[in-house]
């Protein structure tokens, strides 16, 4: 009964660092075995309008982890080795560490504040690694990288938008 109760203190700290694990290894499954669609002569997957909640849940996960949410997502990827497929995984991750990349440098470089970081952020990285993701899957057109980078930048924007009325319910309840 212990090892039950460590395991469900660990899921409760760490509930979004294991959801970004499971959700990169659903998501690249997912461009596998979903069929691809075909719409003004290009094609493109649902899958490729799941990958802006993998931003999401990456946010909450760097806020638990920190830098260490390198080490999940290679984590997701080896499975995702298993699971999908060996170019998949590899593209994964290749696009996973140019965004983290870019992240890194303009939170670290730029002396914006932490909202205004958070948009340029993703402005930046989502078409670029979305670029990187499907040049090395052999998937590029102009349909799916706009998908893509457009739901990337939206699950960017959400959590903008979420942390934006949680600061502002904190000012509007702070005592007087």
């Amino acid at each position: 009964m212990t090892i039950f109760l460590v395991l469900w203190k660990l899921l409760l700290r760490y509930w979004a660092t294991l959801s970004y694990v499971v959700l990169i290894v659903l998501i690249n499954v997912s461009f596998v075995y979903m069929p691809l669609i075909t719409m003004f002569g290009k094609t493109f997957s649902y899958a490729d309008l799941t990958v802006g909640s993998l931003y999401v849940i990456r946010d909450f996960a760097q806020r638990e982890i920190h830098h260490k949410v390198i080490i999940a997502m290679l984590i997701g990827a080896i499975i995702s080795y298993f699971l999908a497929t060996p170019t998949l995984a590899i593209a994964s991750a290749a696009s996973f560490l140019v965004a983290e990349g870019i992240d890194w440098a303009i939170f670290t470089f730029t002396k914006r504040p932490l909202s205004k970081r958070l948009v340029l952020s993703a402005i930046v990285s989502s078409p670029i690694d979305t670029l990187v993701f499907l040049l090395i899957i052999h998937r590029y057109n102009w349909l799916t990288f706009s998908l893509q980078s457009l739901v990337k930048f939206g699950g960017v924007y959400l959590v903008w938008c979420v942390w934006k009325i949680q600061a502002s319910s904190q000012i509007n309840t702070a005592p007087v």
